[in-house]
């Protein structure tokens, strides 16, 4: 496929802008902000574009489940819709590994696994997927939804913000006996899976899961860290039980739980796919990560 015409939204987020830096002609940023953004659907040129949809909104405490649903689904499910009826050939979606669920067991998540969104951000990419789903089978428009995990790089905000912070102070963390499993992705090589996912035509029609192959336990991350941050990994060892019940007294149960289990993704039908492999590894990851001042 051609990838001369393409239309963005998310351009100014944290991948969004890694994305519009690789097309030398130029890439048209569609925003959906606002209480015009379906005027601003309406009056974008689709004829022969591929749509990267990358905005959303992201979890955070002020924000309710009609927010989630509206600016994840129901401006995904518009988009489709005027895109196919303006002539564009694909819509890649960013969705998330969140579709799957929360945590993994005694196996990494896969894509074609049952889904089992929980909390309002992870059900509203669950509907947006099954309106594209619904759009592409009405209209023909090719689709194709990539679920990501945590996405590392220089800028990453949000957990990984919060935990570079931590790192990059004198406190001792009680993260030593953190041997879980996560799965992680370089921003970069999210990118490149973003445009293989415009570009390969087999990949029209997938749900493809990405992520690294090595995945990273809490323990490795935070001393990683600080190793790259030039400070001595001071970790002591509290069971992870433990640390939650500590954590959900104090009111960040949610948030500790993210350090404490794990979440593996098997990325084995993106890369066959795709003819994709993330190449950026935990060490990149982290160094682009503190570098970016993790204490301003």
């Amino acid at each position: 496929m051609s990838l001369d015409r393409v239309v963005t939204t998310g351009a100014s987020g944290f991948v969004g802008r890694r994305l519009a830096a690789r097309f030398d002609r130029g890439a048209t940023p569609l925003s959906l902000r606002g209480d015009g953004w379906r005027q601003s659907i309406d009056a974008c040129d689709f004829r022969g574009a591929t749509v990267l949809h990358l905005a959303a909104r992201v979890p955070g405490p002020e924000a309710s489940e009609e927010q989630f649903r509206r600016d994840n689904a129901e401006k995904t499910r518009a988009l489709a819709e005027r895109a196919a009826a303006g002539g564009a050939q694909r819509l890649v979606f960013l969705s998330t590994i969140k579709v799957n669920g929360e945590e993994t067991q005694a196996r990494a998540f896969r894509f074609d696994d049952t889904p089992a969104p929980q909390g309002a951000y992870a059900r509203s990419k669950w509907d947006a997927e099954r309106a594209l789903a619904a759009v592409a089978a009405a209209t023909g428009l090719g689709v194709v939804v990539l679920r990501a995990p945590l996405v590392y790089g220089a800028g990453a905000g949000g957990s990984l913000a919060r935990l570079a912070r931590l790192a990059d102070s004198p406190l001792p963390l009680p993260f030593a006996a953190l041997e879980n499993r996560r799965s992680f992705l370089h921003v970069e090589d999210l990118v490149d899976a973003l445009i293989a996912a415009a570009e390969v035509p087999e990949a029209r029609g997938t749900t493809l899961l990405l992520a690294h192959r090595q995945p990273l336990s809490t323990r490795e991350l935070v001393a990683g860290m600080r190793r790259r941050l030039a400070r001595p990994a001071r970790l002591f060892r509290m069971d992870a039980r433990q640390l939650e019940r500590l954590a959900s007294a104090l009111g960040r149960g949610e948030r500790v739980r993210a350090l404490t289990r794990s979440l593996e993704v098997d990325a084995n039908r993106a890369e066959a796919v795709l003819a994709w492999r993330a190449q950026l590894g935990a060490e990149r990851a982290i160094g682009d990560l503190v570098a970016a001042d993790p204490g301003a």
